[in-house]
């Protein structure tokens, strides 16, 4: 079998992309951590497959909420397991749906987006796009993270954003920087669905300009460490402003990747938590099995 593909990333945060228009690709979970393997395939953090969302049993029913949402993320983790959403991998699917000229997004414009979690809503913006990744919510009890490099484990605060994310707040940069990611923190109590596990220092001073500045790393589930993660990115903005019992609504959060903007906003049915930043595509080519 030989799959076309296009490669892309967003901060650092790398995807493979492949094309169904006629939702009969059936890659497996093998095939898929195959084709993200680093060393012995093409490699990225996940896989992408750019599908109608009419073709798809999973999520046509969405298409009775948001008729426009043509397209379905269909995002799979490196280990070839599927999650419900990736904030930096909906910029990049926006990115190759507008450069296929499969999707038009004029200035003002909207462009929903059919993944497992809903409909998510892309704007473009002066240095990439921004999504709307909806309502957010965080965990009354806190999960205890172990990590290596880490001396003492540490409380961290359930956010689900979509998808669930843990996070923990370090004392300063060493720290952060002295942390063995290429290992999988341990959770206790291990959430039934698995969790991004996001690790943040505050910018000192916190605010700047009315922004606030956190610097993250982050080990996702199914993909490992990675250089950025989106959903991860609002979360950890999410569990300051928590902590802090706060009302700041506008983050700077700096990942190995590059930086990548948060904001929350009051919506009709609760507040909305969206990512703004860069999306690119760096090749295209071929997989054969």
């Amino acid at each position: 079998m030989t799959v076309e593909f296009t490669k892309g990333h967003g901060t650092g945060n790398d995807f493979i992309l492949v094309l169904d228009r006629v939702g009969q690709l059936d890659l497996s979970a093998e095939q898929v951590a195959k084709m993200c393997d680093r060393h012995f395939g093409i490699g990225a953090d996940g896989l992408i497959i750019v599908k109608p969302t009419s073709k798809d049993t999973e999520v046509a029913h969405l298409l009775e909420v948001e008729p426009d949402a043509l397209w379905f993320m269909d995002y799979r983790n490196s280990d070839g397991s599927k999650a419900e959403i990736c904030g930096n991998g909906i910029r990049v699917f926006s990115r190759y749906l507008l450069e296929n000229e499969l999707a038009t997004l004029s200035d003002g414009s909207t462009l929903p987006i059919a993944t497992r979690d809903g409909i998510k809503d892309v704007t473009a913006t002066v240095n990439g796009f921004a999504v709307d990744l909806g309502l957010f919510s965080t965990g009354d009890d806190q999960t205890l993270v172990t990590a290596a490099g880490l001396q003492v484990s540490r409380p961290g605060l359930a956010v689900n954003v979509g998808n669930p994310n843990v996070v923990v707040a370090l004392a300063d940069l060493a720290e952060l920087e002295g942390l063995e990611l290429g290992k999988a923190p341990i959770l206790d109590p291990i959430p039934a669905a698995g969790a991004n596990v996001e690790f943040v220092v505050l910018d000192e001073p916190l605010i700047s300009k009315g922004v606030a500045g956190l610097t993250m790393r982050v080990h996702e589930r199914g993909s490992g460490e990675t250089l950025s993660c989106g959903t991860g990115i609002a979360a950890a903005a999410i569990a300051i402003r928590h902590w802090a019992g706060g009302t700041q609504n506008f983050w700077k959060v700096k990942v190995p990747g590059g930086d990548v903007g948060v904001r929350m906003f009051p919506t009709e049915l609760g507040e909305h938590v969206s990512i703004s930043g860069a999306a690119v595509l760096t090749y295209s080519g071929s997989w054969q099995d």
